[in-house]
């Protein structure tokens, strides 16, 4: 069911990377049909959005009315909303700590030039939240509220016709007003050409993660990372729990088809007994469907012989998640380079990050760790540049400005240049 690669020489390497390409690379999603729903969207605004949420998941109902929605969160339960809170206070905290990191930079030389770099937040965002994760909801959205984000829009999906109390009561929390019921391709078009948001985070299928990359750059903003469907990679010896080992890999699993689960380890024995582990688990699985198919589609044991291949193995699957489920954790820590998140040793499942650790879930996959970040304020905010030369500043950088310009055989701008500073 789970396929095994042996890095018993350098075509392990190889092959590990042809694994990864095969789900990477792959495009099961009907771009024209994506192309389709966004043109449509575009030129007939809300009667498309109609038609498609109709189609689709027979929504009639796009905006939600402040009395279902007060309705809806009166009848959840009360262990949720004590869970959500619990949640949203973890998750400010973290993030609220990152304030220090993003103030004003100025810098003035010995002309009196100043030269300044200010943090601005955006002024509006979509959020994309699958209909039954409030968790998400709290992820995308603090870190937007602490940025100073003005307007937050949600579009959420009904599940089963029926929108998710949870999910309602996290948005009122966060103090969001504008709440509509939809999704797929079509709630993304919507965003940007409907509510006219200026970027869109949040993760969905693989016709929303393909309508913001259409998107994307033109209309509107995205993610820097590509949040697609969740990945895990679990690194285990022959110390480590099995049953933790293969309920972190079944987590993820559960999640999508298109989910990805790896185990790294250097104990054959360890992969046989995984095995019969993940597949007693299975057995009481309410997500088993989902959970088999994904494990048979993209699950993957790699057994290697070395430390060096572990680093190296971890570095190029360049995980969503990484579990390091060993004692000696800080051996391979300070060394992995691409992974979204690090979940240190036996006591922290990554799942518990889902929801009331405090960092964010919110994640690069597809080997997009490798060059972005999970979300977090910088997201939310732009980068102003601020320059002020003085007159006597002006004149001191103008000579070398000059010598380049005409170097580039640009000459309009050494006349631009030359006009600011006085003539001999």
């Amino acid at each position: 069911m789970i396929k095994i690669i042996k890095y018993s020489n350098r075509s392990g390497h190889n092959k590990l990377i042809s694994f990864l390409d095969q789900r990477r690379n792959s495009n099961n999603t009907d771009v024209d049909l994506v192309n389709k729903i966004i043109n449509d969207v575009k030129k007939n605004k809300f009667k498309a959005l109609k038609k498609y949420e109709n189609k689709f998941s027979e929504n009639k109902e796009i905006n939600l009315s402040k009395k279902k929605i007060i309705n809806s969160i009166k009848h959840l339960d009360k262990d949720v909303k004590k869970a959500i809170d619990y949640a949203y206070e973890r998750i400010f905290k973290f993030h609220k700590l990152q304030v220090k990191n993003s103030k004003k930079i100025k810098f003035v030389d010995k002309y009196n030039n100043k030269l300044e770099y200010k943090s601005v937040p955006i002024d509006s965002i979509g959020v994309y939240v699958p209909g039954n994760l409030p968790s998400t909801l709290l992820m995308n959205c603090i870190p937007a509220k602490i940025a100073g984000v003005r307007r937050i829009v949600l579009a959420t999906p009904k599940i089963n016709n029926k929108i998710n109390p949870a999910v309602l009561y996290a948005a009122k929390k966060l103090g969001i007003k504008e709440i509509l019921s939809m999704g797929g391709a079509q709630a993304i078009a919507s965003l940007a050409f409907i509510q006219k948001v200026n970027k869109v985070v949040g993760p969905g299928n693989k016709y929303v993660a393909e309508a913001k990359r259409q998107l994307s750059g033109k209309i509107l903003g995205t993610e820097t990372m590509y949040a697609g469907a969740s990945e895990i990679c679990v690194l285990a010896d022959k110390n480590s729990d099995l049953y933790q080992v293969a309920t972190s890999l079944v987590s993820q699993a559960e999640h999508d088809p298109d989910s990805q689960c790896i185990l790294v380890t250097k104990d054959k024995n360890l992969i046989k007994k995984v095995f019969i582990e993940i597949k007693k688990i299975l057995t009481n699985l309410p997500r088993k469907i989902i959970a088999s198919k994904s494990l048979k589609k993209n699950g993957l044991f790699v057994l290697v012989q070395n430390d060096r291949q572990i680093i190296e193995t971890i570095n190029e699957i360049a995980p969503e998640h990484l579990e390091l489920n060993v004692k000696n954790f800080k051996k391979y820590e300070n060394k992995i380079k691409n992974a979204g998140s690090i979940c240190n040793g036996p006591n922290t499942p990554m799942s518990a990050s889902d929801y009331t650790v405090g960092t964010n879930h919110v994640l690069p996959t597809a080997g997009s760790s490798k060059f972005s970040s999970g979300l977090n304020l910088n997201e939310f905010t732009k980068k102003i540049s601020i320059v002020t030369l003085s007159k006597l500043g002006v004149e001191k950088i103008a000579n070398p400005a000059i010598t380049l310009s005409e170097f580039e055989q640009l000459h309009g701008h050494t006349q631009s240049i030359k006009s600011r500073i006085r003539r001999n």
